[in-house]
């Protein structure tokens, strides 16, 4: 029974690599004509790179997020970490100008958001997750009230600074593969592989820790320091993501439950992987059905956040129904 099940799941896994391949072939060739071969690929290459990297970083950072908060609503997104990296850039142009290095360097802008969304990050386990027991309304609330703070600060500060850097600042702001900040590509690779070494031993704990904190820490797992290190990962990997394309609030949300619901496991090997590998067919698919193929301008992110938030909405409901 067990490995009719294993062999199942590595025909999925396998259906979805085929479907990843099949879609990444048609958007890099979809369109091109035999002149501009060479330009339309140094063009086009580097996009799908970037749509892999954001799409594999917020599904594995969102089911990092959920097993160590216990919580299947929330993602980082929704706990208003995207908010927190528009208010840093927003903040940075605000009081220093668009031609400052800190924006006109993008790895030194990089780094910054980094420090300071791990920073909220521990602030929000210490007031929020650390309790033993954790109201997920209240939790929702106190992120969807965050995230509106940080919101609004960042409209008054885009009202008062000057026009022509408001333009240089929405280019950075908006989710959009079309406007891709390449230049931290190969820098944020790195920053990944030094995360993968950092937490790689910690991942066999995943499975333990999604019993809760009161069993984990009975089977003999250093769970506030698991926490905490995950929480400084999530941070990293959502500030990465979010600083490729801009903000996508809704689609780890989307991918982990529909994982979810695909495949009924508690093995956090087998839910990344299918996770991930949905968030990337996800979005590679839905950029080349916009773009390539129905050629409409509204970047993909609109679509996810539109069924994404509807299906929050549904998955709050049904939440409050069973409280």
């Amino acid at each position: 029974m067990l490995h009719s099940k294993n062999a199942n799941y590595i025909k999925v896994i396998f259906i979805f690599i085929v479907l990843i391949l099949i879609s990444s072939i048609l958007f890099l060739t979809l369109g091109i004509h035999k002149g501009n071969l060479s330009y339309a690929l140094s063009q086009r290459v580097p996009k799908l790179i970037a749509i892999i990297f954001t799409g594999s970083l917020i599904a594995f950072s969102t089911i990092l997020f959920q097993t160590t908060t216990d919580n299947r609503l929330l993602t980082p997104n929704v706990m208003g970490l995207d908010s927190f990296y528009v208010l840093i850039q927003t903040t940075i142009v605000f009081l220093f100008g668009s031609t400052h290095l800190f924006i006109v360097s993008k790895k030194l802008n990089f780094l910054i958001c980094v420090a300071l969304m791990v920073l909220i990050s521990t602030f929000l386990y210490n007031i929020l997750f650390k309790k033993e027991k954790s109201n997920v309304i209240l939790i929702v609330l106190v992120g969807i009230i965050l995230g509106t703070l940080f919101s609004s600060l960042s409209k008054f500060m885009q009202i008062v600074i000057d026009p022509n850097e408001y333009l240089t600042l929405q280019n950075k702001l908006f989710a959009s593969f079309s406007n891709i900040n390449v230049d931290i590509l190969i820098f944020a690779l790195i920053m990944i592989l030094i995360i993968g070494m950092f937490i790689f031993k910690d991942m066999k704990y995943l499975d333990v820790m999604s019993l809760g904190r009161d069993h984990a820490i009975n089977l003999g797992v250093d769970y506030d320091r698991l926490v905490k290190k995950f929480f400084i990962v999530i941070a990293i990997l959502t500030s990465i993501a979010t600083a490729l394309v801009g903000p996508i609030t809704f689609l780890g949300l989307l991918v982990v439950n529909v994982t979810r619901q695909v495949i009924k496991t508690y093995k956090h090997f087998y839910l990344i992987i299918f996770c991930v590998l949905i968030s990337v067919f996800t979005l590679i698919f839905g950029q080349l059905l916009l773009e390539r193929i129905l050629k409409i301008q509204t970047p993909v992110s609109v679509v996810i956040n539109l069924i994404g938030g509807v299906y929050f909405m549904y998955l709050l409901l049904k939440e409050s129904k069973t409280c």
